[in-house]
């Protein structure tokens, strides 16, 4: 006996291959410069910018106690 499944009310496979889309089209003419600030700023103004920004200064934090031997 086959099993039917109901219809996906949302796709994330498909969902996911339309973002890299759209990013891939903002993305394909930029140097690779460009394209880490491309996405550096993506991730500083986007929804999860100040947590992105915290991290930062985390690791900053990090490197510059590990420079001094601390």
């Amino acid at each position: 006996m086959k099993t039917t499944r109901p219809k996906k009310a949302f796709d994330c496979v498909e969902f996911k291959r339309r973002a890299q889309a759209r990013i891939y089209e903002r993305i394909k003419d930029l140097s690779p410069e460009e394209e880490i600030d491309y996405f550096r700023k993506a991730a500083e103004e986007g929804p999860l910018g100040e947590s992105w920004k915290a991290a930062q200064g985390q690791a900053q934090h990090s490197r510059s106690t590990a420079s001094r031997g601390s």
